[in-house]
């Protein structure tokens, strides 16, 4: 079994694969003061959890948004039981033709979600993934990186509005479904902003890439808050919740030398 492991700002999310087969996926929280010990408890928590034993694992990827998280999770992954374990980087075979200005500065995660799309969908595709940053990025129709957009999260944007209006409270993210576009109180109010605009922002930045494309293209979603968020845009997305790790799976068969 390969372990897929996405190191985000908020959260980890790890996958088990047995061949191309997802077995499992596991959410928990990203904390940059537990040990390698700590994590391979946790890990091995996990896999017992999902009736999956150490000795089934065969090797592990690793992608980070948290440097310093990197070869912690590496060193935990090998104490669980020692594999081999790649995590992305430069000089890393990807498929991809990165076309922007310091390939270097490239994301793994959006590495990992590019390749994902390239392996799945057809070219070009337009990837939106919404975490804790909402990333927008293209893959053209050659399977180049051309680059894309970066702008706040949904709960960043919500935490800053309600941190920065005294009269503005914290609130949360359910019953996103039911929300309306005219709100009646502050909660529905500021419910509707968040959910909805962000909505019709990433309708609107769809129609401005499909327009410098200038061809149809394939949409996709992923992270943690797309659930909120894309059932409400006009625009035709498919939601893809495994996207990043099955980008992963993708990398790690591109970098491993099969015997």
């Amino acid at each position: 079994m390969l372990l897929a492991i996405d190191i985000g700002n908020s959260n980890i999310v790890m996958g088990g694969y047995r061949e191309e087969t997802l077995c499992f996926v596991s959410r928990f929280r990203t904390d940059s003061l537990r040990t390698e010990f700590e994590y391979a408890v946790l890990i091995k928590n996990i896999l017992s959890f999902y009736g999956i034993s150490p000795q089934d694992i065969t090797g592990g990827i690793i992608s980070s948004v948290v440097p310093p998280l990197s070869d912690v999770m590496k060193k935990a992954v090998c104490l669980v039981k020692k594999v081999r374990v790649l995590t992305i980087g430069p000089g890393m075979k990807t498929g991809l033709n990165i076309k922007i200005d310091n390939p270097g500065q490239l994301g793994a995660d959006m590495l990992a979600t590019s390749v994902g799309a390239m392996g799945k969908y057809p070219l070009p595709a337009v990837v939106i993934d919404l975490g804790t940053a909402t990333k927008i990025t293209v893959v053209d129709k050659d399977g180049c990186f051309r680059g894309g957009a970066i702008m706040p999260g949904v709960m960043i944007s919500l935490e800053a509005l309600s941190s920065s209006a005294a009269q503005l409270q914290k609130i949360g993210l359910d019953n996103a479904q039911s929300v309306q576009p005219i709100g009646t109180n502050t909660v529905d109010c500021m419910k509707s902003g968040i959910i909805l605009g962000n909505a019709g922002m990433i309708d609107g930045m769809i129609a401005r890439y499909k327009k410098v494309l200038g061809e149809q293209v394939s949409v996709v979603a992923c992270g943690g808050l797309s659930s909120a968020i894309i059932p409400h845009c006009t625009s035709h997305i498919i939601m893809d919740e495994t996207l990043l790790l099955d980008g992963l799976r993708i990398l790690y068969q591109k970098n491993t030398v099969q015997k």
